[in-house]
């Protein structure tokens, strides 16, 4: 089997971006969760603490393999000699900067192909800045993240703990 990226931010994983782990990895193998430096969507939780959520995350999923990346994705794909990006789809909000993001990776590397995934229906509507939004507010957010990620995630909020 061929091995695939899956990069973004991840801040934090939730269950959203963990369907579509999954879902990758029965296709690819290896797959690579690549998260993303990003200093320009001013990440809540550090790009340690959000590739140790991760790993957390994905640990009991053996051909999934975390890191951490800057720079240009097209560029880890070579690295990586990947030919396979996968992303996630909730909406079609989500198409527009997908499709855009798609092919300006493959102007820059004409090898590269995007896949796109949709989550299960019951997590389309979770996103990394909805749990943010309800971390600020010291909102529950259990049913949006896996749980070792709350377990994590629960040490710098102590208001999530029961």
């Amino acid at each position: 089997m061929p091995l695939a990226l899956y990069p973004g931010t991840f801040d934090p994983i939730t269950n959203g971006h963990l369907d579509i782990i999954k879902k990758g990895a029965d296709l690819f193998d290896p797959l690579i969760v690549a998260v993303a430096k990003s200093h320009a969507k001013n990440p809540m939780f550090s790009l340690q603490e959000r590739l140790e959520m991760l790993r957390l995350a994905t640990n009991s999923i053996e051909n999934v393999k975390c890191l951490a990346f800057e720079g240009l994705l097209c560029d880890l794909a070579k690295s990586y000699h990947c030919k396979w990006i996968i992303r996630g789809l909730r909406a079609v909000s989500d198409f527009e900067f997908e499709f855009q993001m798609g092919y300006a990776n493959k102007s820059l590397n004409p090898e590269l192909e995007t896949l796109y995934f949709m989550p299960a229906l019951q997590n389309a509507f979770i996103s990394s800045s909805v749990v943010r939004s309800i971390l600020s507010h010291n909102g529950q957010i259990a049913h949006l993240v896996p749980p070792l990620v709350l377990e994590f995630i629960a040490k710098r909020f102590p208001c999530l703990l029961p």
